[in-house]
């Protein structure tokens, strides 16, 4: 195969990620609304999702995913930051991270996420 070949298939696959991406990114902000934290059992926004608000997830609490679900996506559309974490007490001793918020997507989350903490201004 040649080398133009090759160059030309790997522009369209990345292209065809792209775009692959950028719809899944689509769903989810159709679902996820300005104001909500949100989040998915299945890697891109799949499966039905959990909305959270300043209402239902106060700032500064450890708020366990409800009914054990296990969040493989998400997106933080809050105007806070939040933290995701693996263990569904907020332990440190287990992976969490913090994603800044007004419109953070993660499709496909480092670790299975089970708790949130939003963060205080």
């Amino acid at each position: 195969m040649s080398r133009s070949l090759m160059t030309a298939l790997a522009i369209t696959a990345g292209a065809l990620v792209a775009s692959g991406s950028a719809s899944a990114q689509e769903s989810a902000e159709a679902v996820c609304d300005r104001g909500e934290f949100c989040l998915w059992g299945g890697v891109d926004y799949t499966g039905p999702a959990k909305r959270l608000d300043l209402e239902s997830a106060n700032p500064g609490e450890c708020i366990p995913l409800p009914g054990g679900l296990v969040a493989r996506s998400f997106v933080n559309r809050l105007t806070r930051d939040a933290s995701v974490f693996q263990g569904e007490t907020c332990s440190t001793e287990a992976e969490f991270t913090t994603y800044p918020g007004k419109g953070t997507y993660v499709p496909d989350a480092p670790f299975v996420v089970r708790a949130i903490q939003v963060w205080e201004r």
